[in-house]
Order: C-alpha cells, then sequence, then structure tokens
C-alpha cells in the first residue's frame, strides 16, 4: 500500500508542468483564476506528501520492531543451545570460582548446533545456600533415644564403663530406663574459594550434652548446649597443605581417608561414648599436614590441649612430710566442680597414613608431659614426666560399595588413659612426688555391613588393660594404683563398711547394633537404630580378692536428618 501511493504521488508532480502548458480556456478562466487553481493544487500535492512522509516513518519503525524481535530470537536459542555441565558443587564449594577448562580443550565459540532447551540444574543438596562470597551447608539431626543398662549408671546417652558398680553398691542390684534426647546435634560449615588451588572453611557442631548447675530430669529437663567442634582450615592443593586450627578429633582418632577432616572413621553406635578400646578426643589443636603422592600419602603433627587424669589413692600421695598437687578446683571460665591439671605443654601427636588404593593405613603416636608440684613449708619444686605411646590402624573394604569393612586399631604406651573410651587414668604419684603413668594397652576391631542400601550394621569388639600395678609400700600401706594391699574385702557385700578400693585393671566390651534408613529424599531422612553392648569391669587385686562386674545396655534411637 505504501509503495503504491509513493508512484501515484510521483506520477501527479511528474504531471504537473503538462497542466501549466495548458491552452487557457477563453470563455472561462482569467490569469486570476489559473493562479488560485495552481496554488489550491499545490496544497494538495503538500498534503499528499505529508501523509505519505508519515506513513513512510510507520514503516520504518515496524521493520525496526521487526529486526529487534529477530535478534532477541537469535540471543535465546543460543543461550538454549547444549553445553557441558560443570561438576556439581560439593558442599562448602564456593560456585564463585569456576572449574579451570580441561587439558587440550578448546577455547572460543561453540560451534553452532540445534537450539533445545537445556535440562533445568539439579537442585541444590538440603540445607545448601550461597551466602556472598561463601557457600554454607546445615548439618545434624534431630533424636529420641531410650537407654536400659543392667547395672544403674545413672548415666544419660553417654555410658560411664569405668564406674560400673560393684555388688557393694545397691546401684549395682537396679536395673536403669532413660529417655533422652539431649544427642540432638547441629552443625554448621561455611566455605569458600579464595582461588582455583586455596579453599578456607569453617566448622562448628554442637548437641544438648552439657549439664548445668541446676540441670535436672525433674521436670523441664533443662539442658544446656555444649561444643563438640569449632574449628576453622585452610587447603593449598598446589603446596599439598593443610592446617587446622581449633577444637576437632584429636589425630589419634582414626580416620577413613588421608586426615581430611569431617572423615573420622568413628563407631556407628548409639552411645555416645562409643566403644571400650576406641582411641579418641575432641580438643583444641593446631594441627599441620602435608599431602603427597596425589593425596595417597598424609604426613601431620598435632599440638593437642593436654589434660591429666590422676589417680591417688584413700591413703593419700604417700609422700611424707611433703604435699604434691596434682590438680586445682577449676577457675575462670571453668566448672568449680572439676579440677584440672596443670601442663607444662601440649600434648604431641604425630601421624602418617596410606591410601593406595585398597584400604586406609595408619601409624601414629603422641608424647605428653605431666607435672606435679612437691611443696613444704616454705619451699618446693615441679616435678615434669615425660610419658606417650604409638600405634597403628587398618580399614579394609572386605567387599567394595560399603558391603563389608574391616577395622582395626591398637595403641600402646604409658599415660594414655584419657585417650580412650575406658577415660582409664593416665598416672598416679610415686614415691618421690612425681606423676607416675600407668601402662596401658586399648585394642578395638570391628566390622560394619551395608546389606542393603537402607540398611546398615555393626560389631565391635575392644578392649582397654592396665597391663602393670603402678603402687609402692611405705609404713606398711598401699599407695599408688593397684597396690595389692589395698583392701577389697567389702566388694561383694551389699551396703558393706569393709573397704573396696576397687582399681580398675581393665575393661572389655563387645556391641553389635542397625541403622534402617526407612525415609529418605530431598526432605532429608529418617532412621531407626538399636543397638546392644554387653561390657565387663575387672579389679586389681587385693586384700579380699579381685572382684568384678558387668554391665548389659540396650539402647534404641529415632532421628530425623533434615539435611542429609
Amino acid at each position: 500500500m505504501t509503495h503504491r501511493k509513493t508512484w501515484l504521488l510521483a506520477s501527479t508532480i511528474a504531471s504537473v508542468p503538462f497542466w501549466l502548458a495548458a491552452p487557457a480556456r477563453a470563455q472561462t478562466d482569467s490569469s486570476d483564476a489559473r493562479i488560485s487553481a495552481i496554488e489550491a493544487q499545490i496544497k494538495s500535492l503538500q498534503s499528499q506528501l505529508q501523509q505519505v512522509t508519515r506513513e513512510l516513518h510507520n514503516a520504518q519503525a515496524q521493520v525496526a520492531r521487526e529486526s529487534t524481535r529477530a535478534r532477541e530470537a537469535e540471543t535465546r536459542a543460543a543461550q538454549t543451545t547444549i553445553a557441558p555441565r560443570a561438576a556439581p558443587l560439593s558442599p562448602g564449594q564456593n560456585p564463585q570460582y569456576g572449574q579451570a577448562a580441561p587439558p587440550g580443550a578448546a577455547v572460543g565459540p561453540a560451534p553452532a548446533v540445534q537450539a533445545v532447551a537445556a535440562p533445568p540444574s539439579p537442585p541444590s543438596p538440603p540445607g545448601q545456600f550461597q551466602l556472598g562470597g561463601v557457600s554454607v551447608q546445615l548439618g545434624g539431626f534431630v533424636e529420641a533415644a531410650g537407654i536400659f543398662r543392667s547395672r544403674n549408671e545413672t548415666a544419660d546417652i553417654a555410658s560411664n564403663f569405668n564406674a560400673i558398680p560393684l555388688p557393694n553398691s545397691p546401684q549395682y542390684h537396679q536395673t536403669e530406663f532413660r529417655g533422652t534426647a539431649r544427642q540432638s546435634r547441629l552443625s554448621l560449615l561455611i566455605g569458600g574459594k579464595p582461588s582455583d588451588t586455596e579453599s578456607v572453611a569453617a566448622y562448628g557442631e554442637f548437641d544438648l550434652q552439657g549439664a548445668g548447675a541446676n540441670s535436672n530430669s525433674l521436670e523441664s529437663n533443662s539442658y544446656v548446649p555444649r561444643v563438640r567442634q569449632a574449628y576453622a582450615t585452610y587447603d593449598n592443593s598446589d603446596w599439598g597443605l593443610h592446617v587446622l586450627g581449633g577444637q576437632a578429633w584429636s589425630l589419634l582418632t582414626m580416620s577413613k581417608n588421608g586426615m581430611v577432616p569431617r572423615q573420622e572413621n568413628i563407631p556407628l553406635t548409639i552411645d555416645a561414648q562409643y566403644v571400650v578400646g576406641f582411641d579418641w578426643a575432641r580438643q583444641a589443636q593446631l594441627r599441620v599436614a602435608k599431602s603427597l603422592d596425589e593425596d595417597r600419602i598424609w604426613l601431620g603433627a598435632s599440638l593437642e590441649e593436654p589434660q591429666t587424669n590422676y589417680y591417688v589413692g584413700p591413703n593419700g600421695t604417700g609422700v611424707t612430710g611433703r604435699t604434691v598437687t596434682t590438680t586445682s578446683a577449676g577457675g575462670s571460665g571453668f566448672s568449680s566442680s572439676t579440677n584440672y591439671s596443670s601442663d607444662v605443654a601440649p600434648d604431641l601427636v604425630v601421624k602418617a597414613t596410606w591410601d593406595p588404593g585398597f584400604g586406609h593405613y595408619e601409624a601414629y603416636g603422641v608424647g605428653r608431659l605431666f607435672r606435679t608440684r612437691v611443696s613444704s613449708l616454705g619451699s618446693g619444686q615441679n616435678e615434669t614426666t615425660v610419658a606417650g605411646g604409638g600405634g597403628a590402624a587398618v580399614l579394609l573394604p572386605v567387599l567394595g560399595n560399603d558391603r563389608l569393612n574391616f577395622q582395626a586399631s591398637a595403641l600402646a604406651g604409658e599415660g594414655i588413659g584419657r585417650y580412650g573410651s575406658g577415660q582409664l587414668p593416665d598416672a598416679t604419684v610415686s614415691q618421690s612426688g612425681s606423676a607416675k603413668p600407668l601402662p596401658e594397652v586399648m585394642a578395638l576391631a570391628g566390622f560394619t555391613s551395608k546389606i542393603t542400601p537402607r540398611v546398615q550394621i555393626y560389631a565391635y569388639g575392644g578392649t582397654e588393660q592396665i597391663i602393670d600395678r603402678a603402687a609402692f609400700v611405705s609404713g606398711g600401706r598401699g599407695f599408688g594404683y593397684g597396690s595389692p594391699l589395698y583392701v577389697n574385702t567389702g566388694c561383694s557385700i551389699e551396703l558393706s563398711t569393709a573397704g573396696c578400693v576397687a582399681n580398675t585393671s581393665g575393661l572389655v566390651e563387645g556391641t553389635l547394633g542397625a541403622w534402617w534408613t526407612f525415609l529418605k529424599g530431598n526432605y532429608g531422612s529418617m532412621r531407626l537404630g538399636a543397638q546392644y553392648a554387653y561390657v565387663k569391669r575387672d579389679i586389681f587385686s587385693g586384700v579380699g580378692g579381685g572382684p568384678s562386674t558387668d554391665d548389659n545396655i540396650v539402647m534404641v534411637s529415632f532421628r530425623y536428618y533434615p539435611f542429609e
């Protein structure tokens, strides 16, 4: 339509000279009339020209709009072209820093392919989100647990293996049932990547197993939160350097892979004290590790918070005329009802691990320094004693995909009691007033098996043994630990006043259990668990013999892991 009007206008303009040259009609036209007619025709032509100009402008605008829409369509098509997807982010990885292209990959515009809609991005793991330059991963679970013990330990979810009552106590003759939610746990992992080869992270883990001064189970069951772990890490893959600072599992604790935090091989038990023979602690530390041979070999050392568990017998220290100080009541920031040792230096833990492709292997050692103060009126001196031990551990995938795993670990030395689940003493006091470390061996072996993707079973056997007495005689009386002069005559008689010192010589436990994950999805997972344990406690013989005691423990657990 626009082209046709343009052609008519041009034809009309071209005909004007012919109109001007036409002969005048003598009978009607005058000069004035001809001028008026020409002016009218010029105005008409101007009006038509303006209309054509407007229509031409509108046409050009329409063409521009169509061109814009075409370019937008091309852009959308290019954005939906199939392209390789990056590997999904692991928890703690910062998506701000992308992965480098693999060696040999082409760089530049991708070749044109047929435009198709890209598949939707996979949802983030439950509880993971981005916050500025760091990624955040929530974790933990809520638990309802039931506990039955054949002996009344008066204990919550963490059993006290070294305090199983003997027959002289009424508690030996009582069973114990308790319900608890105090093992419920919350964790928070925050991480970022300053560069392609560096990563930083902070991790915190908390539960409700703390007991305040007024905590009780009468009505409100108001127990307090406690810190399990709180630490920061720095990793540099170029250097193979790994640094950890804060409260974490001790480097002595067995791992599943290298010395990677949060990859500790913790027993699967419901019991929060785990299993007799398990080597562990959670304490403040500064750890430095070096990974070699594409992370197959790790070498590490850790300076860890020291604390000494002393035993002083019923007759005192036996140091005549002098006072021996081993511990003091807690001051600022500590519980005033708990005694703390005065330590001269941190515990030093060293470890080497090897992951050759089949199994995980460890060798480790710990060095410790114990200190006492021997005082008399107006003078005194500090006594420092060296202690420590060494051990090894192995984790073997007997059948792949966690269908059957075997593990074993052992630690032997002097003054290592605090690193075992049985919590046997580290040391007693020698005749000179210095610390006398107790010689000890602890060991653990076990199997775990995922018999189906949702059912996992486990069985462990462990022991902790004081392999020799650390005792002396002075003035016809026994001192130290395990003295044969200690009176055990009343240990087998309820409410006897005859005496029952009962120094533990060893602990043995066998336990088995299972976990069933009956729900699992993008809402997390829910599990049911059950555990049975038999624990035997033996006593060093003394006057009246060497009694023993035992405990049968059954625990059940219902857990919801919303972020798993």
